[in-house]
């Protein structure tokens, strides 16, 4: 494959699922884990440079389709996903993805990505670079509740990022629980399928909840959750849809991405407008507390944002560069005279 050159302005780097794929096992998973963690949290850090709002969604008896965009005023970025828990029963992924970076300053592209495996590779990294600032001091494990297309993913940032070596897994099907114990074998982590989510919690210091039913669910019941734990809500988020009892979110010191959009879609649309609720970013920076007290219970009611797909695109065209990881796309018209677009055309016949 020929690398592309600075001359080569009309061609946009493409990294499709196959490329995507061989970066990943290039770089090592877990190192991608930590250095994906690494890059969402410089970002996080500028938090205020960044272009912020809630992602644009439409919504569907079926699922939903939205757009994730953002800017730090240099790159533009944007994220196209859909979330369509009936996509299971059909032989289809809940999740697909795609995003694309772009020149602030031309308007031009200069990456566009497959971001369905990239979304599971930053989702797990963000829940980990989280989990290493809220949970209990030497957490050693996890419970994973829900063994879907995350599980595996966020089993193994938690032991890259955090140093987990006990994942005890559960699912309503228990062929999704067996996938993930096949999944994880020889990973280095202990891994124990459950019979129940009850069963799974018993001795995690970090609860992760990961399911797709479009529906008030309780996955975790309040006497579930004991003092000093950390609960990490990862769901497939949307309005009406949530895993938690309404009990353990008034127990919890709760930390989001973005309030404006987890207000909409995460545990939180469950209470009033003016719960308090942390901004994880400035835990980050230095400005709010994080974990304050071995029996404090910490939730971090993540729905996704934009910043983190941003921060997921910025490494993966960093870590392109000289590789042969991408197709150069045809994707932008390029005349000689850029008024003559139409001569462009004709000399093409």
């Amino acid at each position: 494959m020929t690398k592309l050159t600075p001359s080569d302005k009309a061609l946009v780097p493409f990294v499709s699922v196959d490329h995507m794929m061989k970066l990943i096992h290039h770089v090592g998973i877990e190192k991608m884990l930590t250095e994906l963690a690494d890059y969402i949290e410089a970002d996080f850090k500028r938090w205020q440079l960044f272009d912020k709002t809630p992602r644009i969604a439409s919504h569907s008896e079926e699922g939903v389709i939205e757009l994730m965009p953002t800017s730090d005023g240099e790159v533009y970025g944007f994220k196209y996903v859909n979330g369509h828990p009936k996509n299971t029963a059909e032989g289809l992924q809940t999740v697909t993805a795609f995003g694309l970076l772009a020149d602030v300053g031309s308007g031009y592209p200069v990456l566009l990505s497959e971001m369905t495996m990239l979304t599971a590779m930053r989702t797990a990294a963000t829940s980990a670079l989280v989990a290493r600032l809220l949970a209990p001091e030497d957490a050693k494990t996890m419970a994973m509740i829900g063994n879907g297309a995350q599980s595996e993913f966020q089993s193994l940032a938690m032991k890259a990022v955090c140093g987990i070596e006990e994942v005890r897994l559960y699912d309503t099907d228990p062929a999704a629980t067996q996938k993930c114990v096949e999944n994880l074998a020889d990973q280095g982590l202990r891994v124990v399928p459950c019979k129940t989510a009850e069963d799974a919690i018993l001795g995690a210091q970090i609860i992760t909840t990961c399911t797709a039913d479009k529906q008030y669910a309780t996955i975790l019941t309040d006497n579930m959750v004991g003092a000093g734990v950390h609960i990490n809500a990862i769901g497939g988020d949307c309005p009406g849809k949530t895993e938690l009892a309404r009990a353990i979110l008034h127990r919890s010191d709760i930390f989001v991405e973005f309030p404006e959009q987890t207000r909409i879609e995460g545990e939180i649309q469950q209470l009033a407008d003016d719960h308090s609720v942390t901004e994880i970013w400035r835990v980050l920076t230095g400005t709010a507390p994080g974990r304050t007290s071995d029996k404090q219970i910490t939730l971090f009611d993540s729905v996704g944002f934009a910043i983190e797909d941003f921060s997921a695109l910025r490494y993966v065209r960093d870590k392109i560069k000289d590789t042969d990881l991408f197709h150069p796309l045809d994707l932008l018209a390029d005349p000689d005279d850029p008024r003559d677009l139409f001569g462009m055309l004709q000399r093409a016949n």
